[in-house]
């Protein structure tokens, strides 16, 4: 681990700041930036108000390129984006005034509206923003391995009456390299079945569609359903309040999912749109070290408030 000091904040817009960060320090990047036309954070350098999707996905593809070099050659980004509207106050995706009235008022952070008029969309169309940002990314050299569905019990009500209620964003797992770390045993979920028996007859394998699994499945064999299966590409996560957070905070148990699945032990993670901290907050709690770029100074206090630890041990070595 390079003697560059971690688990802090730095203040300042990412694109400047990331291109201080030595190269490939960082095992995985856990990110949620700003989504397009959605909060207006009263900075004049903020991403998030441009006038187009283009505009918004070419700044987010700058920022993501400084990442890259960031990180190790094995490293991955996991990219959390909800989309918005065109022509909807607030991006459509929903209200919470209470809340948003108590962070209006001590980060001086107000509801976007959006234009009434956006090249190439049409009032009331569905941006497909996080697609966009993804398909432009794996443009520019990423490797785009999987679209994450994060699924909301609780979502924020929203007053339509011609559309669903939005219930999920996505969650996008993009690597630097074609071989990259990913920890799927960190991830695994409990199997539907667990402890189940299963016994293949000869109908069951000659309707199995793979011939290599109909060869190692010979009649008769019976299978017990282990505890566990392989992570599914649709993640349950209830959206977490945070009494005095920013508008957009990143559940921890979500966090805490692309952490463990992202990076070893012992190793650091990188977030270029801090926020509120949870991205640092889920890192330390499982043994990584951290280091966040955020651009609004009020956040600072924030950020430090979540990740104040005393007496963690830092695992000495990590995996190279």
């Amino acid at each position: 681990m390079s003697d560059f000091a971690l688990n802090r904040t730095i203040i300042g817009d990412c694109r400047q700041t990331l291109g201080t960060l030595p190269e490939g320090l960082f095992q995985c990047c856990v990110t949620s930036p700003p989504y397009w036309l959605l909060r207006d954070y009263q900075h004049p350098d903020q991403i998030g108000k441009e006038s187009a999707p283009l505009e918004y996905v070419e700044a987010l593809v700058a920022v993501f390129r400084l990442v890259r070099r960031a990180l190790r050659d094995d490293g991955t980004l996991w990219l959390n984006l909800g989309d918005s509207y065109a022509a909807s106050a607030g991006g459509g995706m929903g209200k919470n005034s209470a809340f948003l009235d108590r962070a209006a008022a001590r980060f001086g952070v107000r509801e976007q509206k959006a234009s009434k008029v956006v090249a190439g969309l049409k009032p009331k169309d569905l941006c497909g923003i996080p697609w966009r940002v993804a398909l432009a990314l794996q443009a520019d050299g990423w490797y785009l391995r999987s679209d994450i569905i994060w699924a909301k019990p609780n979502p924020m009500p929203e007053s339509v009456t011609d559309r669903p209620t939005k219930a999920h964003e996505y969650v996008f797992l993009i690597a630097k390299s074609e071989r990259y770390f990913f920890d799927a045993e960190a991830i695994k979920e409990k199997a539907t079945h667990a402890g189940r028996v299963l016994d293949y007859t000869g109908d069951q394998k000659a309707n199995d569609a793979d011939p290599t699994r109909q060869r190692t499945l010979p009649r008769g064999r019976k299978i017990t359903v282990g505890d566990t299966r392989n992570s599914r590409t649709v993640w349950t996560v209830p959206s977490q309040g945070y009494d005095g957070a920013h508008f957009a905070t990143m559940p921890r148990a979500l966090a805490e999912r692309c952490v463990m699945a992202g990076s070893r032990i012992g190793t650091a993670v990188l977030d270029p749109f801090m926020g509120s901290g949870t991205t640092g907050l889920a890192a330390e709690g499982l043994g990584r070290k951290w280091l966040g770029c955020e651009l609004t100074e009020a956040y600072g206090s924030l950020i430090r408030q979540r990740t104040a630890q005393s007496g963690l041990p830092w695992p000495e070595e990590a995996a190279k």
